[in-house]
């Protein structure tokens, strides 16, 4: 592959894609859980519903029925045909651009292109984690619209910002998820091919891309609630009946990633930020494995 080869944007959206629709039960049981406790827009405290992973896959397939598993599908595989092509590709294309030759990669070069590319393809794809998140929750608001209907109605009640709504604390994310698990991966699957561990075979795949998601889960668990967390809460704009009356937004609880840090510790204690870390990591280890071979595998056929 060179600097300027197609190949690692459509393998990874395509290997990101297969490993969303593997795994996304788990991540909507992850959403669930760490938006339990939070606030919504109206300040009340998000009833605590669920006591844990198994918990709460139990409950939602019990109450809502195995499809509410899945709600959310949608745009999260359209995040994933945006973010997960972009985010591959231009790590290992920036690579290649950086080191003509693999043998002299460096964990330095490594991190910078991940946390790189994770931040710009993280952004850009915000839209869709919006709507992804606020269908996990269990809201009604879209379950019934198409996905086009659902990005213009978050539009006309929110604006813009409503799309972009936790951009910072997702780039901040993704940036430090992508930054700790491709460098990892790549280190652990050059690592075990140099002392003749593993050969480059899918069972050296299937162990780094292990290692490495543990890595993502404890680095990025905490930035994940607060992202979730700023998702979920909706800020409407004033409507046009009540613009002469001097309608403002409506009030936010968390006006910053940072107050909704501080406001989850101090309300919740410390151990608030990491809820939902082993859905998180039981979600981000199968991820991790299905995307990894996927991508090893279709590098091999051509």
């Amino acid at each position: 592959m060179g600097p300027s080869d197609w190949r690692p944007f459509i393998y990874g959206g395509v290997s990101a894609c297969i490993a969303e629709f593997g795994t996304f039960p788990i991540d909507t049981t992850k959403t669930r859980l760490q938006i339990q406790g939070g606030r919504c827009e109206t300040g009340q405290i998000i009833t605590r519903k669920y006591n844990g992973m198994l918990h709460a896959l139990l409950k939602i397939s019990h109450e809502e029925g195995i499809r509410a598993l899945y709600f959310g599908i949608k745009p999260a595989v359209l995040r994933q045909a945006t973010y997960g092509t972009i985010k591959f590709g231009l790590y290992y294309s920036m690579k290649q651009m950086l080191v003509q030759n693999p043998g002299e990669e460096h964990l330095g070069i490594n991190i910078f292109c991940a946390v790189t590319a994770g931040v710009v393809s993280s952004a850009m794809a915000n839209p869709t984690d919006v709507l992804k998140v606020r269908l996990q929750s269990g809201r009604t608001d879209f379950k019934e619209k198409s996905l086009l209907q659902a990005f213009v109605s978050i539009y006309r009640q929110e604006g813009v910002q409503g799309l972009w709504r936790g951009v910072f604390p997702t780039a901040q994310r993704a940036g430090v998820i992508v930054g700790v698990e491709l460098p990892i991966y790549d280190m652990c699957k050059h690592y075990f091919i140099k002392m003749n561990i593993l050969p480059d075979s899918p069972s050296n795949h299937f162990l780094s891309s292990f290692i490495s998601s543990l890595g993502g889960a404890i680095a990025s668990t905490p930035l994940d609630v607060v992202r979730t967390r700023l998702m979920n809460q909706r800020r409407l704009k004033p409507s046009a009946a009540h613009i002469n009356e001097a309608a403002v937004y409506t009030p936010r609880v968390y006006n910053s990633a940072l107050e909704c840090m501080v406001q989850t510790v101090k309300l919740e204690g410390p151990l608030a930020l990491y809820k939902g870390f082993i859905p998180t990591w039981l979600r981000l280890g199968p991820w991790n494995i299905i995307f990894f071979v996927t991508f090893e595998q279709l590098k091999k056929l051509y």
